[in-house]
């Protein structure tokens, strides 16, 4: 979901931080907002709070509030997503640079046996 698309979720959820001694626990409600009223909506067993408008969980990951998709999986957030990209781009790289290397060996073996790649 782009923050374009977030930014027009209609405001029927609400967060509210559970009054907790300790600011870090990162405890929370969700709420849902039916007919005027807001209704708590119960986690899942992993602790996760569904939101029907975003089709996606809410939780806690490495102390941080994350959104989880429906299976369960975290849904990366734009830096990680870009650090994905980017290891995406260098691999595959190196995976050309090794093929173009395999390439170089084999013209030049063939060469050896007196063959001229470009004719194979």
């Amino acid at each position: 979901m782009t923050p374009e698309e977030t930014a027009l979720i209609p405001l029927s959820v609400y967060l509210q931080s559970r009054d907790a001694p300790d600011p870090h626990t990162l405890e929370f409600n969700w709420f849902h907002l039916v007919d005027g009223t807001y209704h708590d909506i119960e986690p899942n067993k992993p602790g996760h709070l569904w939101s029907q408008q975003l089709g996606l969980y809410l939780g806690v990951y490495n102390d941080q509030l994350r959104f989880f998709t429906s299976e369960g999986a975290l849904v990366p957030t734009p830096e990680e997503s870009a650090i994905r990209a980017e290891s995406a781009v260098v691999e595959a790289q190196q995976q050309a640079e090794t093929e173009r290397q395999r390439a170089e060996a084999l013209a030049t073996k063939l060469r050896e046996l007196g063959v001229d790649p470009a004719d194979v």
